[in-house]
């Protein structure tokens, strides 16, 4: 994968730029506090605030270097709720970049070996990580996705519309939406106007949260309908 090279983020955190699409995985402003800030506290803790549960499913867009669903994972362990996470990601990085990513220091030792250990195993069928969460890596493009399931948050995390503007589409934003479950929360680093009108436009109600370092704004939606 000669189009992919390691970037060192603002926070000391590390992400990865793909030459081929020109842009970078995580915000260069920092991968850790990004994904902390927009998917675990402003996605998993507000769901779990909002409405406390023992099990939680989550479906991310973008499974990409995996610190989304090891911060999650984490988090669930500590509070012990079991979790069922589903990620969708076309192309797959190998077990060799991704371990080489560091993440490891920001999470459990027990689980990074856990995640280690099944991450191939997670490309082929769903996997117990360990007795509380459950993984399942999608390698399709996110219109030939599709599941019986229906999750609580879904954790957006497409590349940016400049890069990827197929992703960001209502058609697109229709069909992913279609996974969730009515209370269920949509959150992604971006905030548009063409994002807000459409996801308005498919029964949620639409939150400008504050947003992660180097964006003053976020969305979050709550799907009503």
């Amino acid at each position: 994968m000669s189009h992919l090279s390691f970037a060192l983020t603002s926070d000391g955190s590390k992400t990865i730029f793909n030459s081929e699409i020109g842009e970078h995985y995580h915000s260069r402003n920092g991968a850790l506090q990004e994904s902390r800030h927009v998917f675990l506290n402003s996605g998993l803790d507000f769901s779990i605030r909002k409405d406390p549960k023992k099990e939680i499913s989550i479906l991310e867009v973008g499974f990409g270097t995996g610190l989304n669903f090891l911060l999650s994972a984490d988090y669930c362990i500590q509070n012990q709720i079991k979790l069922s996470y589903t990620g969708i990601e076309a192309f797959p990085l190998s077990p060799e970049i991704i371990f080489q990513c560091g993440y490891d220091q920001y999470i459990s030792e027990t689980l990074w070996q856990d995640f280690t250990e099944n991450y191939r195993n997670a490309l082929d069928a769903p996997v117990s990580i360990n007795e509380q969460c459950s993984l399942a890596i999608m390698p399709v493009k996110l219109s030939a996705f599709n599941s019986l399931d229906k999750y609580d948050i879904i954790y957006f995390d497409a590349f940016a519309a400049l890069y990827q503007p197929e992703m960001w589409t209502d058609e697109t934003l229709a069909h992913v939406s279609s996974f969730l479950k009515t209370g269920g929360i949509f959150v992604t680093y971006a905030i548009t106007g063409n994002l807000k009108r459409s996801m308005k436009s498919q029964g949620f109600s639409i939150e400008k949260a504050p947003g992660a370092a180097g964006k003053r704004e976020m969305l979050r939606a709550v799907k009503l309908v």
